[in-house]
């Protein structure tokens, strides 16, 4: 009985070839990227990106989650630097929405959106269903991982002229 003999590298790449996982990847980056611009919106409305706003919601989060006492020191430093604090945060949600969006550097992009999305859901613990924010910050590092900017992105051309990239 003959056997097919192929090496994990082929199989890698025979993966990353199929074109239904780099759609559904796509997906996946413009919903998280969508979500981004959306949460940007909403709390614009909401005042949270004014000092007093943000400073309120940080102080919620520091009298009712869970988190550990490390990391309430680290949201309390925020909040008592709210001025500063809560346009960087406007900054980062919306930059990084429409990066993920148009599909532009999405590898960092998308591990910067792991990275704030995994400390918004330590801020949380408690306050909120775990797997609300659980599952965007697994689904940013899929996409940092699977290289979802190349398709429907602008990655896509960027990864034609340069293909050994690691940005994207």
């Amino acid at each position: 009985m003959p056997t097919n003999a192929t090496s994990p590298r082929s199989d890698a790449i025979t993966v990353a070839r199929q074109p239904q996982a780099a759609n559904g990847l796509a997906i996946v980056r413009v919903t998280i990227g969508a979500m981004l611009v959306w949460v940007f919106f909403e709390n614009l409305g909401k005042g949270l990106y004014r000092p007093a706003g943000y400073a309120g919601l940080i102080d919620y989060y520091i009298k009712n989650s869970h988190s550990p006492a490390i990391w309430k020191s680290v949201m309390a430093l925020a909040a008592s630097h709210a001025a500063m604090a809560a346009p960087m945060q406007a900054v980062t949600e919306i930059s990084l929405g429409i990066l993920l969006v148009i599909g532009l550097l999405t590898r960092p992009a998308a591990f910067v959106a792991f990275l704030y999305l995994g400390s918004l859901w330590v801020s949380e613990w408690g306050t909120a269903w775990i797997w609300e924010l659980l599952v965007p910050v697994m689904a940013s590092l899929g996409l940092a991982i699977g290289r979802a900017g190349r398709r429907w992105g602008v990655d896509a051309w960027l990864a034609k002229r340069w293909p050994s990239s690691p940005w994207w």
